[in-house]
């Protein structure tokens, strides 16, 4: 029997279902320590009860997560230092996807700090003791891998990926990750954005979530910098634009949709790639 543990963590937005677009700029939010000496996070969404979380990790070198499963998908990139578990290392500037399921214990040899998005909770065997919250939804619960033959993550070198044009002129798109076989029809993807590049406005059919890796996104009139995260609820209206370049992780439950009529273009634009 799964069993539930309340932490003292918070991130700097809650969804409302208001339709509004946040940004938060992660150089400015406080390092929330968990119980667990070495471990702490940068939460943007802790949501405890669905498991569901956005932000940044920080682990000590030497630092190890502890043995849990993955209840829904996890998604991640390493932005400093590398993870090992007993399927290998993901390194910098690569993404890993937890699938449902997914068994491990990752250890930080190096200080390292990724990005990471949870869609489900964790579980932890009962002998773990105190959960620490590293994971939003921890539990304590019988942890069995049902799958061993299956890797505990793909790791995807995100930089090498082929680029596809997105129909937007300006933009081009790595996916990532199109969660086939998941149950869920969401994306994970990298766009660039060449200086000088305006996005048609659109509606996001779900929600959407951006990390900017690099240079500067202009969202609604206001800019994202590097190392922010921009939290587009279901239903907002958003304008894109970037002068001088920029570079994000983006994640999409739902297609958007364009807000300027009947599109020219033979294709219609799709940023996502859905």
């Amino acid at each position: 029997m799964e069993q539930k543990v309340s932490h003292g963590l918070r991130g700097a937005v809650t969804l409302k279902g208001a339709s509004e677009v946040h940004i938060v700029d992660a150089q400015a939010l406080a390092w929330q320590d968990t119980a667990e000496p070495g471990l702490r996070l940068k939460p943007v969404r802790y949501d405890n009860e669905l498991g569901h979380f956005l932000g940044l990790v920080g682990f000590a070198a030497m630092t190890r997560s502890g043995l849990h499963q993955h209840r829904g998908v996890a998604t991640s990139f390493i932005i400093d230092g590398s993870l090992t578990d007993y399927h290998g290392s993901i390194r910098l500037h690569e993404a890993g996807i937890n699938l449902f399921g997914a068994t491990h214990d990752a250890m930080a040899y190096q200080t390292t700090v990724l990005v990471s998005r949870l869609e489900g909770p964790v579980l932890y065997p009962a002998d773990r003791g105190a959960l620490h919250g590293l994971h939003a939804g921890s539990r304590h619960g019988e942890v069995r891998n049902l799958a061993p033959e299956v890797p505990p993550e793909m790791n995807v070198p995100v930089d090498t990926l082929a680029v596809a044009q997105t129909g937007v002129p300006g933009v081009r798109r790595q996916t990532i990750f199109d969660y086939a076989g998941t149950g869920s029809a969401h994306r994970f993807v990298q766009l660039g954005f060449a200086p000088g590049t305006r996005c048609p406005a659109w509606r996001a059919g779900g929600l959407t979530e951006f990390w900017v890796r690099g240079g500067i996104l202009w969202v609604n009139d206001r800019p994202a910098h590097a190392n922010s995260f921009v939290v587009i609820e279901a239903g907002a209206e958003v304008r894109l634009q970037s002068p001088h370049g920029a570079l994000l992780l983006a994640w999409a439950e739902a297609p958007e949709e364009g807000l300027q009529g009947q599109q020219t273009h033979a294709v219609r634009p799709s940023l996502f790639g859905f």
